[in-house]
Formats: structure tokens, C-alpha cells, sequence
């Protein structure tokens, strides 16, 4: 049986936090950030864990994860 294959476009966006919940970056955050007042960046930073449902759809996505 070959080996499953990830998902790249995946692999670059999700991670898995140490008690296996699926986490994301937050969107907006890449560039034209001195135009975005500071309260919307603050907003953007950090991650953010993914609902079951979503996360589900990611570990099939990347099965060695």
C-alpha cells in the first residue's frame, strides 16, 4: 500500500496544537498594514483554533499530522 499524500496548500496553512486541536493563521494580516488602523491589526494577530467540523475536514486533508 503506497504512502497517503498531504494536502500542500494545507500543509503550509494549518498546525496542530499540543492537545491535537487544529489551529489557523488569521487572514488580512500580509501586507498594506500602515493603511490598516492598529485596532484592525491587532485584531488579525495570533491563531485561531478551527471548530470540529472544520478540523475534521483538515486531518483528512493531512493525514500524518
Amino acid at each position: 500500500m503506497p504512502k497517503m499524500k498531504s494536502h500542500k496548500g494545507a500543509q503550509k496553512r494549518f498546525g496542530v496544537t499540543g492537545s491535537g486541536k487544529v489551529y489557523r493563521v488569521k487572514s488580512w494580516r500580509g501586507h498594506h498594514l500602515e493603511i490598516k488602523s492598529s485596532r484592525r491589526t491587532r485584531r488579525y494577530a495570533g491563531k485561531a483554533i478551527l471548530d470540529d467540523t472544520s478540523g475534521r475536514t483538515v486531518q483528512r486533508l493531512l493525514p500524518y499530522l
